[in-house]
């Protein structure tokens, strides 16, 4: 005589106990996001048609598009700012992000001490921008800096003012941020490199394909994704450039030649100025450009898994 047929087994439903723990777990940052990010968002969309001086809530006045008017109209010097950050973009995109894949590419090679030229490499990245920002000021000290010591010029009477001087300090400014990229760039490359087949270097090879030629059509084309990160990081990495600048420039106030988005923001927001009106419709403006960058990326995303 065949046995009854047993019930599918379904499982049981969550305590008040589970339910708490889920709460806890997905609601406080879901709460933390709401209350830290998107309400600050909302409220500086809402500010940008607004004039303020960021003291008294009665003082608060619709002014429409003006504030939009005034950016486009370069009062503050904003397109200056725009120029510095496309020349920021710029030079991360052409010197050190390309220097960190070239690292990574070598150091893929099981040379000896690859593990300490990572390190080596890797070990700025590990820093925040503001400590390389105050180890880059004493290298670039007119007066005791080790640059201008190994040039010779310092205590010369006529010591390059690496920070002070608008021709040079934005460039000065750049190699400080670039050390700290390229690790970072080379870390991202690298571990996209630990999922490559060998076997096609193998075939490109046979095939009589040289290094250069083996990296450029078989490696950074089947890499293709990691590519795709490294651009959406160096986009978002010029567009949010602030700490290092901050603190080379001496704080809030932008130095001539160091005019970015970023300070300008905060020049405006809490600054002496105190035009929050102003200093939200920039913001305003670098959020629909980092927006763009980070749509852009989840696109790229979504149709390769799509593929």
């Amino acid at each position: 005589m065949s046995s009854p047929p047993t019930a599918p087994h379904r499982p049981g439903r969550l305590g008040t106990g589970d339910r708490l723990f889920l709460t806890a777990v997905i609601g406080i940052p879901v709460l933390a996001l709401l209350v830290l990010v998107w309400l600050p968002a909302l409220a500086s969309v809402a500010l940008s048609f607004t004039s303020w001086d960021g003291i008294d809530l009665g003082d608060i006045h619709w002014t429409g598009l003006d504030n939009y008017h005034q950016i486009l109209t370069n009062y503050p010097p904003f397109w200056p700012a725009v120029r510095h950050n496309v020349i920021w973009l710029l030079f991360t995109a052409l010197l050190p992000t390309p220097f960190g894949i070239f690292l990574a590419y070598q150091l893929d090679k099981k040379i000896r001490f690859t593990r300490i030229y990572q390190t080596a490499i890797f070990l700025p990245m590990v820093l925040s921008l503001a400590v390389v920002g105050f180890i880059w000021e004493i290298i670039y000290n007119p007066d005791t800096g080790l640059l201008n010591s190994v040039l010779g010029t310092a205590g010369a009477g006529h010591p390059v003012d690496w920070l002070g001087d608008p021709d040079l300090n934005l460039w000065a400014v750049l190699v400080a941020s670039g050390w700290r990229h390229t690790g970072y760039i080379m870390i991202l490359y690298l571990a996209g490199l630990k999922g490559f087949d060998p076997a096609l270097k193998e075939a490109a090879a046979l095939d009589g394909a040289n290094g250069r030629q083996t990296f450029l059509r078989v490696v950074f084309q089947a890499l293709k994704p990691v590519n795709i990160i490294i651009l959406v990081v160096t986009v978002m990495e010029s567009l949010r450039a602030f700490d290092i600048v901050y603190v080379l420039g001496g704080g809030v106030g932008s130095k001539p030649g160091m005019e970015l988005l970023s300070l300008l923001i905060t020049d405006n927001i809490i600054g002496e100025s105190g035009h929050i009106g102003y200093g939200s419709a920039l913001a305003v403006v670098l959020l629909l450009v980092s927006l763009a960058a980070i749509g852009t990326f989840l696109v790229q995303t979504f149709r390769k898994e799509e593929q």
